[in-house]
């Protein structure tokens, strides 16, 4: 990022630091060397978002990480204070719903399949020797802990153990990024309409909102094991011949958990963030007595259920079907409330650029159920055939009852959704083709007095059609989520009306349907299968090859940008650590009198550029100048999240900093222009860098010079251009100013640094990153 091998850390740790080139280190103590010289500085984050082995098993709060952008999604509004706090309660309870579907996925792993069904069954038990003491006979007898209670009391420990897990990852990350201080600001004037909210002191510090969420869900957690644990208790309590002190206990204890569950949803709806303020403070109730009562309730289900009961027996399966299809009917109508509470959003203040008209929020979060769904219905549908197929069949041997029906039937539609994905595929494939031709046409202009290269000009025009794309995504996101929510409706439908699985239920229907049904169900079962082992596979190979988690990392990029505000499982916002690093360097650095700053940044740095810039005070952002390139800004943060990056925001920001140039290529499928309104439009965008900079072969580029893309903007002239303009504006005036200059990069590419020189005094400087490489 510095063009120099020699650098120097000058301040952070091996987290997130500030670079220079070792020539630099001490330029504050030699202003007259720089005289007319910029300070480059680079600021890296990469092991924000990729860092060591343990980030692989971030791949599995993947659903809890796209549910928490659903709430960042929400259309810009005037107004309407209330809807807006109701479109965040309902995204928190679909986080909610989440994490209560991944401890019943592990409940119905550990204390259906194996504890009721499997040890209950001497088919299924007989050739597993580490079943051997939960096992029962051919007689129903056994050991101590054969009785179904007691099994299902220590098959507890897989959840509950599931549950603390994610409470420790959430709370050490918490530690690490929530806690971490920003810059204190004077905050904006509230009736200013036009900033960004990411100007507001306390937007990147979360950190009571995640303590609270995380307390909430981790009861949320025990609580879903304690009913998982008692519930068959409580069943065979209530019959007839069950002992009646027990069947007070029960319900009792049922009771509990419903007041419990209240508790909890009123804590997770009660509020969100605080943006305006830097809270400090934390909830003492929810954050250190939900979490204790939820776990004596847990621990008084286990005593109630290993309390000695004769006659009680396993059979059939735990009432999964009832916990799964309550789950899915209320994310259903959640995504349903949601879609309407964000069309009521989008209509106070329509935007032509606003994806899907406001509706990409219940999208995306209509795709984290979809997602919590095939991770939660592949472990129980390999695991259930991973036990099955331990049986002795052959000697007489009774299939188990298997996962709940319900997840038979979710896996069965998977092969439909694919059938429209790969309709998609086909649509956007011709689409492409159509766009390259007619970009075949306009590349001679570009490229005037070359010599045709029909193989050449056909790779641009591909490149160029390819990077067209991005464009389509909203549509294509908004009709896979309809479909899903559809097939969803309809899975719930047959689970419930047969009770039975898809294959048995065509029994009977004339014999195309009924193939059909028995394919869905196999191939869905498959697929549903491979993708958890795919999901497995690509968490080992993370886990083991920094390249592969450094993939990742650009992945979390956009996904882990925002603050945690609707799933506190969710993996932790660099951002919250990043931003205030990149503030702090800015304000300290233009803190002396006359210096100035140029921040620079390419792609997801360009946003942390942004970001940092709007927490800066309004009298030290005319002092800086931003220069972004391949920024995605607008054309995927202005679109998919329009109440942050919203045209009135990027206006806000363009008039606050002295200047901002942004510099994009028609090849780039993130970046673009920024294409704002009004008197700043053409101030701010270059026109389209050409891609590649030379056709054909010349005297100074003997050989191809390669397609781009989103990478190298450093190569292009016009980037060193763009540079000294902004650093000769930032000069301009009638006192003597220092200008400092620095890049912030994201992904596998980076940033460049910018130039300045002062007049006097200490030298200039600026900030910089990258995420990964």
């Amino acid at each position: 990022m510095l063009g120099d091998p020699r650098t120097v850390r000058v301040t952070g740790d091996k987290t997130a630091a500030v670079f220079r080139r070792a020539d630099d280190v001490d330029a504050e103590q030699r202003p007259e060397d720089y005289a007319g010289k910029p300070v480059p500085e680079a600021y890296v984050w990469s092991n924000l978002t990729s860092g060591n082995g343990a980030r692989a098993l971030w791949l599995l709060l993947l659903p809890f990480m796209v549910v928490n952008l659903a709430h960042w999604m929400r259309p810009h509004t005037r107004g309407l204070r209330k809807t807006t706090r109701f479109y965040g309660a309902l995204v928190r309870l679909l986080g909610l719903t989440l994490t209560v579907l991944l401890v019943a996925a592990a409940c119905e792993v550990a204390l259906d399949l194996v504890a009721w069904q499997c040890a209950g069954t001497p088919d299924c038990s007989d050739n597993r020797s580490w079943l051997g003491f939960l096992a029962v006979d051919s007689s129903g007898h056994g050991g101590w802990w054969a009785q179904p209670g007691r099994r299902l009391a220590l098959a507890a420990v897989v959840p509950a153990a599931l549950t603390g897990l994610l409470w420790y990852l959430s709370h050490r990350t918490w530690s690490a990024y929530e806690s971490q201080q920003p810059l204190p600001h004077l905050p904006e004037p509230e009736e200013d309409l036009r900033r960004s909210a990411l100007s507001r002191q306390g937007f990147w510090y979360g950190r009571r909102l995640v303590a609270r969420l995380r307390a909430a869900h981790t009861a949320a957690g025990l609580l879903t094991c304690a009913a998982a644990v008692s519930t068959s208790a409580a069943r065979f309590d209530r019959a007839p011949a069950g002992p009646l002190a027990l069947d007070i206990l029960g319900r009792l204890l049922v009771a509990t958990l419903v007041a419990g569950t209240v508790v909890v949803v009123w804590v997770v709806c009660r509020r969100g963030r605080s943006e305006n303020v830097i809270d400090q403070r934390l909830d003492r109730f929810a954050t250190q007595l939900l979490p204790g009562a939820a776990l004596g309730i847990l621990l008084l289900a286990v005593v109630y259920a290993g309390w000695h009961r004769p006659g009680w027996v396993s059979s059939g399966r735990l009432p999964g079907d009832a916990t799964f299809g309550g789950i899915a009917l209320v994310q259903g109508l959640l995504v349903v409330a949601l879609a309407i509470v964000a069309a009521v959003l989008y209509r106070s203040a329509p935007g032509s650029r606003t994806v899907l008209r406001g509706l990409g929020g219940p999208a995306v979060a209509m795709l984290a159920c979809a997602l919590g769904g095939v991770m939660s219905g592949g472990v129980a549908q390999r695991v259930g055939d991973w036990l099955d197929s331990g049986g002795t069949p052959g000697q007489g041997g009774r299939p188990l009852p298997g996962p709940p029906v319900l997840l038979t039937w979710q896996a069965s539609v998977i092969p439909v959704l694919l059938v429209v994905v790969v309709l998609l595929a086909l649509v956007l494939a011709l689409r492409t083709l159509r766009v390259g031709r007619a970009e075949i046409g306009q590349i001679p202009g570009d490229y005037p007095g070359e010599p045709p290269d029909t193989a050449r000009t056909h790779r641009i025009a591909g490149a160029r059609a390819r990077a067209v794309l991005t464009d389509h995504a909203p549509v294509v996101l908004g009709i896979i989520s309809t479909v899903t929510l559809l097939l969803g409706a309809a899975a719930l439908i047959g689970a419930w009306t047969t009770g039975e699985v898809p294959g048995e239920a065509a029994s009977g229907a004339p014999p195309f349907l009924q193939g059909a049904a028995q394919t869905a169900q196999a191939l869905g079962s498959w697929l549903i299968g491979f993708g958890f082992i795919l999901l497995v596979t690509w968490g080992r190979r993370a886990y083991r090859d920094a390249s592969a988690r450094r993939t990742i990392g650009v992945v979390w990029d956009v996904g882990t940008f925002w603050p945690r505000a609707a799933h506190p499982f969710a993996p932790p916002c660099y951002a919250e650590r990043a931003v205030p690093d990149l503030t702090w360097r800015m304000a300290t650095w233009t803190r002396a009198p006359g210096r100035r700053l140029v921040i620079s940044g390419h792609s997801q740095g360009s946003v942390l550029a942004a970001a940092a810039a709007w927490q800066l005070s309004p009298s030290v952002r005319r002092r800086v100048a931003l220069l972004t390139y391949g920024s995605p800004l607008e054309r995927l943060y202005g679109r998919w999240f329009p109440a942050h990056f919203g045209p009135s925001a990027l206006t806000a920001l363009h008039h606050d900093v002295d200047c901002w140039r942004n510099l994009h290529r028609p090849t780039d499928p993130i970046g673009g222009p920024i294409g704002l309104a009004g008197d700043c439009g053409p101030d701010v965008d270059h026109p389209p860098l050409k891609d590649p900079l030379v056709y054909g072969r010349t005297e100074t580029q003997p050989l191809p010079a390669p397609i781009l893309g989103h990478s190298d903007y450093q190569a292009d002239p016009a980037l060193a251009a763009a540079r000294a303009t902004l650093l000769a504006r930032l000069r301009g005036g009638g006192l003597p100013r220092q200008a400092a200059a620095g890049p912030v990069g994201s992904g596998t590419s980076q940033g460049s640094s910018g130039q300045g020189s002062p007049d006097q005094g200490s030298p200039d400087q600026g900030s910089s990153g990258r995420s990964s490489g």
